[in-house]
């Protein structure tokens, strides 16, 4: 395989565990498209996101999600339900673009791409646990929109400038380590919060 094949599988299957944890149907309707309409040409481990029911599929949850993502509180509901949707199908669509480069690439991809499905979902939902702190929807729906725009540029930079994804891509965890710690010390001083609200209704009661 050529060093320039190396690469763009690389990006591949880094953008697509990546994206995954962002937005799961977004990745697999960009990809889809891309395929169907020839713009692209993917693994074919991974070409089944092409497939008319896989399609239409994706394109129907990215519809309920592109609503159900901006109404604040049901967001972090709705993220909670797809740690267990984004996480395992990024790391199935990252092995996918690896290729037929053999099991054990394909298990470096899952690991790679659960990894990366993992990291970006935990910044996403945690990072909406704090908004929903505020009370009106513009934060909310301004997180969704550049969610979803920063999956279709990440995959498209994957895609077709791979050094540039890969150079932002490591911007990016390097941001996400610093900010992880910080977004879940604001979500314990949130739930702590809730808890002395809740907890003192019982006492008051009492008293």
């Amino acid at each position: 395989m050529e060093t320039t094949e190396i690469l763009n599988t690389v990006a591949l299957t880094l953008g697509t565990g990546w994206a995954s944890g962002l937005n799961i149907y977004a990745a697999v309707l960009m990809l889809g498209v891309l395929e169907v309409t020839g713009q692209v040409t993917l693994p074919e481990t991974l070409a089944i996101v092409s497939h008319p029911l896989v399609l239409g599929s994706a394109a129907l949850m990215y519809g309920v999600e592109f609503f159900a993502d901006k109404i604040p509180g049901f967001d972090s509901v709705w993220d909670s339900i797809h740690t267990f949707i984004r996480i395992p199908l990024g790391a199935l669509l990252a092995a996918g673009a690896v290729g037929d480069l053999g099991i054990a690439a394909e298990m470096a991809g899952l690991i790679l791409g659960g990894a990366l499905a993992t990291g970006s979902h935990a910044t996403k939902a945690g990072g909406r646990v704090l908004l929903n702190t505020s009370p009106e929807p513009v934060t909310n729906w301004t997180a969704s929109v550049t969610e979803d725009a920063a999956v279709f540029g990440g995959l498209w930079a994957a895609l077709y400038h791979p050094w540039v994804f890969i150079g932002l891509l490591a911007v990016f965890i390097l941001l996400m380590v610093w900010l992880l710690p910080k977004i879940w010390s604001g979500i314990k001083t949130v739930f702590a919060a809730l808890a002395r609200l809740f907890g003192s209704k019982p006492a008051d009661n009492a008293s």
